[in-house]
């Protein structure tokens, strides 16, 4: 299991390449690369965070998601700091010797990201202006199908 935060450019095609390479023996690879999204004025994002807090939950979390779905190798990336609309904010990779564990696990481990990492997100627009964001409970509707007994099958 690899966590990094980085406020430097996320290269998901890098990270897929090095991490596939490294998972010779895996019979499946799932990735998630998630982007900054644009429109309705949005320039960009910013992420806030708070140093080893920040850091630690997210390899909670990937520690958490890896014994659960018993993979063979996790990867997170994840950016912080000024993020502009088109570029990789996170990525994901998870290696299984089966698919279903490999994509439960990208999946998890996403939707407990956008709930549960430590971070403080605002939305930049063109003018200048800043709105903080909030996870939506969608977000959390997501996040709790993983705390259910039945492994978040639906």
């Amino acid at each position: 299991m690899e966590t990094r935060l980085t406020t430097e450019t996320i290269d998901a095609a890098a990270e897929l390449d090095r991490f596939t390479k490294a998972v010779p023996g895996a019979g499946a690879v799932v990735s998630f690369t998630g982007i900054v999204r644009g429109g309705n004025g949005v320039t960009a994002l910013e992420l806030d965070h708070y140093p080893g807090m920040t850091e630690a939950s997210i390899e909670s979390l990937a520690r958490e998601t890896g014994s659960r779905f018993g993979i063979s190798s996790l990867l997170a990336v994840h950016r912080a700091g000024h993020i502009p609309a088109g570029e990789t904010v996170v990525f994901v990779a998870a290696a299984a010797e089966h698919r279903r564990a490999a994509f439960q696990a990208a999946d998890c481990l996403m939707d407990r990201l956008k709930t549960d990492a430590v971070f403080w997100k605002r939305e930049i627009t063109a003018g200048g202006g800043a709105r903080r964001i909030e996870p939506h409970d969608k977000d959390h509707e997501d996040q709790r199908r993983w705390m259910e007994d039945d492994g978040g099958h639906r």
